[in-house]
């Protein structure tokens, strides 16, 4: 019997359904992720199609159906229909022709089953027809998927070899979706873990927080570093960071606080902010996570004293987030707005102090006081002023 994919929402739009008429019933199937999750019941994200007409055929007929049209990989075969309810990507059939673990060159091909060939997870070639919502399974995905188990399809160090990030993506899908292990992935993984150091700081990074962000990632990046792949793409990560991730997972997860993969990435990393930034950019971070995550390094074990205090100065964010990582509750700063400091320049200079270092020193004084009282009111700011003018 075949399996059809359950009614979705997504499976309902009506641009969609415009979509498919303009390319042809017989010409267009539903793959990847938007197959998968909808038969795990879980939301879609992003919705993906395979089709056996060229690229240039497919961008005439959505052009002819008025169906914005952006050529967004068309050397790979694919395009990208710009469409009310969310982009959609639509790729030709494809083999791959050779690979260097990098990039593929590909050849168009017009049978499914060769496209689902060159794919990485069983779970991840399923092709559903967008009339009768029935499965194409050429690999076995549905039992897989049926087990919680992640599996390359075909030869696993193949597969790899075909492009070497699928060693992350393995690690990743198993963290999201495995519960069941493949013990000749885990062989494959390990066996070419060092081909990891061929690829982009880009890609690498991508898949490492893309990871991290995950609701538990820790059983998988123990096993990721029990079988040294971990250290491939972060050394840094000892038996005492993987600790602190545990713990911190664990924190998140008492206090409600949502998952994030760049604290989490602090956790993995020794406290030491030039260690971070140095990290940073290997993987090539952005200007803004490098400072992050670096301001995130600098954490001590004082850190939970006054965490209104380390708010102030660091931000919500950064002190949240330094909370957490040094085991501290983060509940004090919840609905807590960083507050302004009352008091300007121009008062001080007011009461006889003379424009310069000296107005400037009073300022950090008269700040120093508030924030130890907790940051009181205006009134109590102007005593702390006539205290240390009188101090004088």
């Amino acid at each position: 019997m075949t399996e059809t994919l359950p009614t979705a929402l997504w499976t309902q739009r009506a641009d969609l359904a415009q979509l498919v008429a303009a390319i042809g019933i017989e010409d267009i199937r539903w793959v990847g992720g938007a197959v998968r999750d909808t038969l795990l019941g879980e939301e879609v994200a992003d919705i993906d199609a395979a089709t056996p007409l060229l690229p240039e055929e497919v961008m005439n007929l959505l052009k002819q159906a008025g169906i914005r049209v952006v050529p967004t990989g068309i050397d790979h075969g694919t395009v990208t229909a710009v469409l009310d309810g969310g982009p959609v990507e639509i790729t030709t059939l494809r083999h791959d022709v050779s690979t260097d673990g990098r990039r593929a060159t590909v050849k168009f091909a017009s049978d499914w089953k060769d496209d689902a060939a060159r794919r990485d997870f069983t779970i991840n070639a399923l092709y559903a027809h967008p009339q009768s919502l029935a499965i194409d399974d050429y690999f076995g995905g549905l039992e897989d998927l049926s087990a919680r188990r992640v599996r390359f399809i075909g030869d696993a160090r193949e597969r790899i070899r075909e492009d070497h990030l699928r060693i992350l993506r393995y690690y990743r899908f198993q963290a999201r979706f495995g519960a069941e292990l493949d013990a000749e992935a885990e062989k494959a993984c390990a066996e070419l873990a060092e081909t990891l150091k061929g690829l982009s700081r880009e890609r690498v990074a991508g898949e490492l927080l893309a990871l991290l962000a995950l609701p538990d990632p820790y059983p998988t990046l123990l096993r990721m570093r029990e079988k040294a792949v971990l250290p491939v793409i972060l050394p840094e990560a000892g038996k005492a960071e993987m600790a602190r991730l545990e713990l911190l997972i664990g924190i998140e997860a008492r206090y409600g606080v949502e998952t994030d993969s760049l604290r989490r990435l602090a956790a993995l990393l020794p406290p030491v902010p030039a260690l971070a930034e140095s990290v940073a950019a290997r993987l090539r971070l952005s200007r803004a996570q490098r400072d992050r995550l670096t301001t995130l390094a600098a954490r001590n074990a004082s850190d939970g004293d006054a965490p209104r205090a380390l708010a102030y100065r660091q931000g919500i964010e950064n002190a949240r987030d330094r909370l957490l990582l040094t085991g501290k509750d983060p509940r004090d700063l919840v609905q807590w707005h960083v507050p302004q400091f009352p008091l300007k320049g121009g008062e001080i200079v007011a009461r006889g102090i003379g424009a310069g270092p000296e107005v400037a020193k009073m300022m950090r004084a008269v700040e120093r006081r508030w924030i130890e009282e907790d940051f009181p009111d205006r009134a109590r700011v102007e005593v702390l002023l006539e205290e240390e003018l009188a101090g004088r």
